[in-house]
């Protein structure tokens, strides 16, 4: 006889795997705090900073930074025969919050239709 709001160990529900079992789901994401904090990549021209792209691993932004770098490199004669700002590309921490409302990513030059963005 089992008291009444006691259950014996054999009387345990289960689920089916998979559906509410979450080893049956290894890519759920936790959302946490440290999860607000993202890498972006920033574009500089003078004073101006822009964030160019966000990714949420370090190794990745400096990938992409150093790919945008190679993009300057080899277009560099090009932007400054037509007198177009050279960027500079860095990364750095950003928190979701601090992104601009409408913030979309930048050209690899950093400018399109001849206007740093």
């Amino acid at each position: 006889m089992i008291a009444a709001g006691r259950r014996s160990r054999s009387a345990r529900l289960t689920a089916p795997p998979g559906i509410c079992d979450p080893r049956g789901v290894p890519d759920l994401v936790s959302l946490g705090k440290e999860d607000d904090t993202l890498w972006a990549v920033v574009a500089t021209v003078g004073r101006t900073n822009r964030v160019a792209d966000i990714y949420r691993s370090r190794t990745a932004a400096l990938e992409d930074r150093a790919w945008r770098a190679q993009q300057v490199r080899a277009y560099e004669d090009f932007l400054r025969r037509s007198r177009q700002p050279v960027p500079h590309y860095s990364v750095a921490p950003i928190r979701r919050a601090d992104l601009p409302r409408k913030w979309t990513p930048l050209p690899a030059l950093g400018f399109l239709r001849g206007q740093f963005i």
